[in-house]
């Protein structure tokens, strides 16, 4: 059986974390204020169905849910160090289509040529410059 020490060591970088990050209380304050208000609108003489249905209907209690939700998930996620990776994913994404454009069997070669001709200008022949005439002997 863990010790009571080996418990407070694995919890003690989650309370140090959610007590120095300021974001992490504003995501906890928010999702419970949603959830409050989701709470206030629905407790009230209402039954079981009466609960439900105003759940599925009422567009304010879904919408207060689904923040709820989201700040407690951004909140796990912040807790648990957590790192968003969207733009490195955006950026990954990006290149493979670019790779895929540019290899592809069938369009590779119309499109290699007409990023040349927009970088280079339309010309029939591309050199790279260079000396041009032979050295003389």
């Amino acid at each position: 059986m863990a010790l009571t020490k080996d418990k407070i060591a694995d919890v003690k970088p989650y309370v140090e974390r959610a007590m120095k990050d300021e974001d992490l209380r504003d995501n906890i304050m928010s999702a419970f204020m949603a959830a409050r208000e989701v709470y206030d609108e629905l407790v009230g003489d209402r039954g079981v169905t009466g609960i439900a249905s105003k759940v599925a209907g009422d567009k304010d209690v879904q919408e207060n849910l689904k923040k709820a939700l989201d700040e407690l998930r951004e909140a796990s996620d912040r807790i648990q160090g957590k790192e968003d990776h969207g733009g490195r994913n955006t950026l990954l994404l990006l290149t493979g289509i670019t790779v895929g454009l540019l290899f592809n069997p069938l369009t590779g070669a119309a499109t290699r040529g007409w990023i040349k001709d927009k970088i280079f200008g339309p010309s029939d022949d591309f050199t790279y410059g260079g000396n041009s005439t032979p050295p003389a002997a």
